[in-house]
């Protein structure tokens, strides 16, 4: 039995995974008429958003632990580089999945690098004048796992 659509937007705030439930079955049985539209719009905005802020959030990771690997470089451990590598996984997953990211990707870096040099500001201790004004790193080489920045050039 399908709830009412009066029971149905109850259901979005008293059991979410009972909304969830209830809703998928309503879509497949093309009983467009009972599905709870506002709830279910709204769910696909957050989705989006909180794709965004995770995509953002792993740029800013990488960003930050590449700055704290460049200009503390006899602090350098391998967690630095492992939480390098996870979050540059993480965004290239996100990519693979949805290459529209990559427009996104690239119209972000710049705010996501400010935030980043903010941040490796305060974990360092360093002034933040010794952090390139603008982001040094090509966003090739920020989702490279082979790049490093060091005193060789290549990274390593």
């Amino acid at each position: 039995m399908i709830p009412s659509p009066s029971h149905i937007k109850q259901l979005y705030d008293r059991d979410y995974l009972q909304w969830l439930e209830v809703t998928i079955a309503q879509l497949r049985s093309r009983h467009y008429n009972d599905v709870d539209w506002d709830n279910l719009i709204e769910e696909i905005e957050d989705m989006g958003r909180r794709e965004r802020h995770s995509l953002e959030n792993n740029l800013v990771v990488v960003l930050l632990h590449l700055l704290k690997w460049e200009f503390q470089p006899k602090w350098r451990t391998g967690s630095w580089e492992g939480s390098i590598i996870e979050n540059r996984r993480r965004i290239r997953r996100a990519l693979k999945s949805s290459p529209s990211w990559q427009n996104y990707l690239a119209s972000v870096v710049d705010e996501c690098y400010t935030s980043a040099r903010k941040q490796a500001r305060a974990e360092t201790q360093l002034p933040l004048e010794v952090f390139p004004a603008a982001c040094p790193y090509a966003i090739a080489d920020i989702l490279n796992d082979d790049f490093l920045p060091g005193e060789d050039g290549n990274g390593r």
